[in-house]
């Protein structure tokens, strides 16, 4: 998709599948929203997933409830590759030079005003898909990584978690040692030592992980925002 939208030159552009699972007699409605209703882009999605496994079925929707929980990019449940797109969205999207590509989450992230048509699931007309179930469940993980830094947030969170309740048990210990000094001899020395020791290395990762979040979103080297259009020449 990205060597064909680079090869583009045209006004417009579409970008669909050569197996006619996406229906190509949406193609006059998705150009009249966009020279004639203002929209920038026109994006599809199913209403249906008829024809697939219901495991998969599930997992998919599972998989856009989660995404959108944790990313402050919401990507529309059972969105397709299949969209008309002005000019200026298809150069938005060659400004994003990052090689892990996530084409939903991307083509949200830009943000022109799209106007959704829903369809329901056609059959491909030849061939078999050739994305496997860990296929799919890669390209999740990609869409997961590319657009949220929760993972690493939560690496903080437990750390922050188990560091209290670590050094309350530290401090029950050493009590109950002091008072009745019925622990085997060493064992209390050695849980405190464990116990607070887990709970630093935690806290420690997590703030490791706050800095690399950082460090992530900058290397991707988007741009920092996007001019839709200028009356400058």
């Amino acid at each position: 998709m990205l060597a064909g939208l680079k090869a583009s030159n045209g006004d417009y552009a579409a970008v669909m599948d050569a197996d006619l699972q996406d229906p190509p007699s949406l193609l006059p409605e998705m150009l009249k929203a966009v020279k004639e209703e203002g929209y920038d882009c026109v994006g599809t999605r199913r209403v249906t997933r008829k024809g697939e496994p219901p495991v998969r079925s599930i997992c998919a929707r599972l998989f856009y409830k989660f995404i959108n929980s944790i990313s402050d990019t919401q990507i529309v449940d059972g969105a397709r590759d299949f969209k008309l797109m002005r000019r200026s969205v298809v150069d938005a999207l060659l400004s994003l030079q990052e090689y892990n590509r996530f084409s939903k989450g991307l083509n949200e992230w830009v943000g022109f005003r799209t106007k959704w048509l829903e369809f329901e699931n056609v059959e491909r007309v030849a061939g078999e898909t050739k994305w496997s179930f860990w296929k799919l469940f890669k390209y999740s993980l990609e869409g997961i990584v590319g657009f949220t830094t929760a993972p690493l947030s939560l690496a903080s969170m437990l750390g922050l978690a188990f560091v209290i309740p670590f050094f309350t048990a530290i401090v029950f210990l050493m009590v109950r040692q002091l008072l009745w000094h019925n622990s085997v001899s060493g064992w209390t020395s050695m849980v405190c030592i464990i116990v607070f020791f887990c709970g630093i290395q935690l806290l420690c990762l997590g703030i490791i992980g706050q800095y690399l979040a950082k460090t992530y979103t900058e290397v991707k080297r988007r741009p920092i925002y996007i001019i839709k259009e200028t009356s400058h020449q």
